[in-house]
């Protein structure tokens, strides 16, 4: 099966496991086949640059129930504790300064919130073990993103607005080398690749298991270093851009004096 421009042409006795659904969010393909395994799932293929505007309206309950599953996710590690409460408020800060309009930046702020989902099936011991994970240890590691999107999806104004694609290709790299799908450049949903930034600065920024956490300046360089590989150049010119309200605006979480949804601490770009 390929793809041009969101359409799928399916060439004569095509018998792909997936059948596709037109969603304001993008094309979707869900998965027609059975069985217990991961290749048992949802995939969103969004290949238009941001999420459609006919399609940005996400309820407050919504909001609010993502903020509150990041925040149960991040319990699971006293280390990560405000990990996705950083990444859905960096996040959309950058989509800001990408110049995405406020709506659809409040998508992948939601989609921030949610992109770590799928730990929720990973055993403690192995999210917290602080050696090297085994192949097989790495691997359900690595299932997290699809786990994530199959526990957001049931709820379709997830797959509408393109959340779901977030989360699921959060840990594609720009270079295509990334997973779940190796996708590559402009085949990634402009939200995940705004989301991969936010993720690894933010987790950067935290002490893990397995390592120290690094200052902002080391996590900027990091992050530059990897553009056009790991990330896409134009999110990380746009963290360049602003990387001074980034670090107020984790300055400010840290200290505990962030405030919620509705109020805004710090200015975001225009």
């Amino acid at each position: 099966m390929t793809v041009r421009r969101g359409a799928p042409v399916l060439p004569p006795g095509d018998t792909s496991p997936f059948f596709p659904r037109r969603t304001p969010g993008g094309l979707m393909y869900l998965d027609n086949t059975d069985g217990p395994d991961l290749g048992r799932r949802t995939k969103i293929l969004d290949f238009a640059s941001h999420v459609s505007e006919s399609a940005l309206c996400l309820p407050l309950v919504v909001h609010q129930m993502a903020e509150s599953l990041g925040w149960a996710i991040d319990a699971k590690d006293p280390r990560t504790w405000s990990h996705s409460e950083d990444v859905a408020r960096i996040a959309r800060y950058l989509a800001l300064a990408m110049g995405l309009s406020r709506d659809t930046a409040e998508i992948v702020h939601v989609a921030g919130h949610l992109h770590d989902m799928g730990k929720i099936g990973v055993p403690d011991m192995i999210l917290l073990k602080p050696g090297p994970l085994t192949r097989d240890e790495w691997d359900m590691i690595r299932a997290h993103p699809v786990v994530g999107a199959r526990i957001v999806s049931p709820i379709s104004r997830m797959n509408e607005t393109g959340v779901t694609a977030m989360v699921l290709h959060h840990h594609e790299r720009y270079d295509g080398r990334g997973y779940p799908d190796g996708l590559a450049g402009e085949e990634i949903p402009l939200g995940a690749r705004i989301i991969a930034v936010a993720d690894s600065l933010s987790a950067m920024l935290q002490e893990r298991s397995y390592r120290k956490s690094r200052s902002f300046a080391e996590a900027s360089r990091e992050i530059l270093l990897c553009r056009e590989t790991q990330f896409d150049p134009e999110v990380v010119d746009a963290f360049t851009s602003i990387a001074p309200r980034i670090e107020s605006l984790i300055g400010t979480m840290r200290h505990g004096r962030c405030c919620r949804l509705d109020e805004r601490p710090l200015a975001p770009p225009e």
